[in-house]
């Protein structure tokens, strides 16, 4: 019987879609999704390019990603609001659209002041692009597997710092760094056509991903504390890994762009990997890649120096940082106590308050004390979540504890007793 249905079950039923468009929308939002993030972080490949180029320290140029995100955080939820009836496809089309003109802006810029426009132009569209694409990317599956395809959507989020940039690093030291912005500008233009060619016209109230599906406040709360001070200590390293790597592990700058890129490969699996059991262990994935990224940024700050070691924690920090970003998208997805585009926003300003104190934390360690502490100061950060998140978990398993201790104890009460 109709009424009888799981919820579940009704919210996809009412949005059939043809799973061959869906799995091509899929991509173009990944990709958009890649071009973004790329977007968001080339300048910490380039800032040993840029700098010179427009007599800047590398630190002023760290700060164009630091800039990038504070517009990110301001305009996610107001954007979100003022665009929440129109069309996701043209929506997320027309974020894409907006990139691809920021990035050729960016290409062209005349000097500092100009490129910091066309960064803060281009982060506008990354802005609402964050807070519509999981719930409408999620609303063309069925709920059984949205963490998988939530997963697979986020290999472009974690394509974008360590493959991404790694490609636009390359291409800056073959030709220029304005040459990286331009690449990158024409892939966002050829993706923003096939989204809005293959995104069907679903709603997230239709894919049954409009409200969370397990709405707790306290739950939300916790997830973003655990956000901001994760992202925080990861983009202390993020933003300064090449100079990191040439500086404190002294590798020349050929291998630059292979070691970023292998980075990404181990980046990759981690992503697919981590899909296999979001549906199931949320939660507990992000526990254990918190525990990997600590243990990578120490081995980074005591090893560091020693390029074999260096590349071991290289590797870690990879796994560890690609397999958040899925995690975190799902669990907002789950725990939204109102309605999940909102959600989605206000995750996207706390991810991109941690982008930006990580970017300026960690140009004043580069200027205070060199690039080579930037891991210790990371993993205290890092340490922190876990230790948030560690704890959380456990008050929530003593509460279920305590929850089921009286159903257990009912049966040996006294036949006279209510």
């Amino acid at each position: 019987m109709t009424a009888s249905r799981p919820a579940a079950a009704e919210n996809f039923a009412a949005a059939p879609v043809n799973q061959r468009r869906a799995t091509l929308a899929l991509i173009a939002l990944s990709v958009s999704a890649f071009t973004f993030v790329t977007a968001e972080n080339l300048p910490g490949g380039l800032l040993t390019l840029i700098a010179p180029d427009l007599g800047r320290s590398t630190s002023e140029i760290g700060f164009l990603v630091t800039a990038y995100a504070a517009v990110v955080v301001l305009a996610s939820l107001p954007l979100s609001r003022l665009t929440r009836r129109f069309p996701r496809r043209y929506v997320l089309g027309a974020t894409t659209a907006v990139c691809a003109i920021g990035s050729l802006w960016s290409a062209f810029a005349v000097g500092y002041a100009d490129l910091m426009a066309a960064r803060m132009f281009t982060a506008l569209g990354q802005a609402l692009f964050w807070s519509a694409v999981t719930p409408a990317a999620a609303s063309l599956f069925a709920p059984a597997v949205r963490g998988k395809m939530i997963a697979r959507l986020t290999i472009g989020n974690s394509l974008g710092p360590v493959l991404g940039v790694p490609l636009g690093t390359w291409v800056g030291q073959q030709t220029s760094w304005r040459t990286a912005f331009l690449l990158f500008s024409a892939v966002s233009l050829a993706v923003c056509l096939l989204m809005v060619a293959a995104m069907p016209d679903v709603t997230p109230e239709q894919g049954g991903t409009a409200r969370g599906t397990d709405p707790s406040m306290r739950r939300f709360v916790v997830l973003m504390v655990v956000t901001v001070l994760l992202v925080t200590g990861g983009f202390m390293m993020i933003t300064f890994v090449t100079q990191f790597l040439l500086e404190t592990a002294g590798f020349p700058d050929e291998y630059l762009s292979v070691l970023l890129l292998a980075q990404g490969v181990v980046g990759v699996v981690a992503t697919i990997v981590i899909g296999q059991v979001l549906d199931k262990q949320p939660w507990r994935a992000v526990l254990v890649s918190l525990g990997l990224l600590t243990g990578a940024l120490v081995l980074l700050w005591g090893l560091g120096h020693v390029p074999a070691v260096a590349l071991v924690g290289l590797a870690l920090f990879g796994v560890g940082f690609s397999a958040i970003p899925p995690a975190l998208s799902f669990l907002t997805m789950q725990v939204a106590p109102g309605a999940t585009e909102s959600a989605a926003a206000i995750s996207s300003s706390i991810f991109n308050i941690g982008i930006a104190g990580g970017a300026a934390l960690g140009a004043w360690v580069v200027a205070a004390d060199g690039v080579g502490t930037v891991p210790l100061f990371g993993a205290v950060f890092v340490l922190a979540a876990l230790a948030v998140l560690a704890t959380d978990l456990l008050v929530a398993a003593r509460r279920a504890t305590a929850r089921r201790g009286p159903a257990r104890a009912t049966p040996r009460r006294p036949a006279g007793c209510p």
